[in-house]
């Protein structure tokens, strides 16, 4: 277990205690930081719904450096599906069968409800001497040259030399520091469901405008115990017609066949966001925005939690080279902020580039329908078919501005 750090150090404080938030906390205790760990939240809070049920092979060689095994244990636990499957209008046009890897080594990504990635992350916080305050509602944040203060809604207050801001999209953090979002929001939404299927086929399927919804655009997503299907709605379509649980009850039979109705664990709807925080830092360079605190991108590509995860892992060694270099605080803090907003800004121009697939204009389209013809001639054409929702997926290995 790491030590307490540097004598007169104290804790850092981590808002948050969602998988972007416990992160931070084991990347600081790794790093030999105390921590103390608010979350606005009672201790046992039900959390429904698989919500960020991707984390990439990256993410889990970050957890593994901050908490041997780690990784390793969320790896075993989740899916790793072994086929990713491409249709159009319901015919196939591209289908990629990958073996089966290394189970001594990390897998290339694991799917797991996030209720127990962060199950994962609260044991192993524990074991590395992480002080959890449940409960601990942020209503007021001021900084200082040398000091960030909290108060908290019952009234307790907390000090420390750095604040790492991990309170998901309405950051009471960001917004007491009044740091704005700047980006788009789509008009139309999607519809996300799980199923409860405990033998459900480790196949990833993306289907272009699926016949069995009326030509709407469907994502099928294995995760342990079920699979999660998004459903790309229309601007005009109704929320009480797709994105209820009744309604859910009606469309989904014509996606994934009878017998699925009654094991329907969770709806929830979202709009596609780009939006990334004017500064991922305060002027006296003593709060890190991570996660959704400094940017929101939507679900669909995989790029929130784990950005998130990247961020925290950046933030927790700025702060730490910040303790241990007092003249150089402020740059390694202004440093880190540059770094992952630039980072963010690749990510939101990423989900630009994949919502103009997921939202054909006219144009695109004929060129999606045109690939679509083409496939099975020309293999290329189903392969970006294939590829082209998710956006962009990485810059060059030295270019800080990849994805995660």
């Amino acid at each position: 277990m790491p030590d307490g750090g540097p004598a007169g150090a104290g804790p850092v404080l981590v808002v948050g205690a969602g998988p972007v938030g416990l992160t931070a906390a084991l990347a600081l205790r790794a790093r030999g930081l105390p921590v103390a760990l608010l979350e606005a939240d009672p201790e046992q809070r039900a959390r429904p719904g698989s919500r960020a049920l991707f984390v990439h092979r990256q993410s889990l060689s970050i957890l593994d450096s901050a908490a041997p095994g780690l990784g390793h244990r969320i790896g075993g636990y989740g899916v790793v599906w072994h086929t990713r499957r491409t249709l159009y209008r319901g015919r196939q046009v591209f289908a990629k069968h990958m073996p089966r890897a290394d189970p001594a080594a990390p897998p290339p990504f694991s799917s797991l409800r996030q209720v127990d990635t962060e199950r994962f992350l609260r044991a192993a916080c524990r074991d590395a001497g992480v002080e959890f305050h449940w409960g601990a509602e942020v209503t007021a944040v001021e900084t200082a040259p040398e000091a960030v203060s909290v108060r908290v809604r019952d009234g307790r207050e907390f000090a420390a030399g750095y604040l790492v801001a991990a309170d998901g999209a309405r950051s009471a953090v960001r917004c007491a520091l009044g740091i704005g979002l700047e980006g788009a929001r789509t008009e139309g939404f999607h519809v996300v469901v799980d199923v409860a299927d405990e033998e459900s086929t480790a196949e990833r399927v993306f289907h272009y405008e699926h016949p069995g919804v009326g030509g709407r655009t469907v994502l099928r997503v294995p995760f342990r115990g079920g699979f999660q299907i998004d459903l790309q709605c229309r601007d005009d379509d109704p929320v009480a017609e797709f994105g209820t649980e009744a309604a859910v009850r009606r469309w989904l039979p014509g996606v994934v066949g009878d017998g699925y109705a009654d094991r329907v664990l969770w709806v929830s709807t979202y709009h596609f966001l780009q939006k990334v925080a004017d500064s991922f830092t305060d002027p006296h360079r003593r709060v890190l925005l991570v996660g959704e605190a400094a940017h929101l991108f939507p679900p669909f590509g995989a790029r929130g939690m784990n950005s998130g995860i990247a961020d925290a892992d950046a933030a927790a060694a700025a702060i730490a080279g910040a303790v241990k270099d007092p003249p150089g605080a402020a740059g390694l803090v202004g440093g880190y902020a540059a770094t992952r907003r630039a980072a963010a800004l690749f990510n939101s121009a990423a989900a630009g580039t994949a919502l103009s697939h997921l939202r054909p204009r006219p144009m695109m389209q004929v060129r999606q329908r045109a690939a679509a013809a083409l496939a099975p001639l020309v293999p290329r054409c189903g392969s970006w078919l294939e590829h082209a929702p998710y956006g962009p997926r990485h810059g060059s290995p030295a270019d800080p501005r990849r994805k995660y």
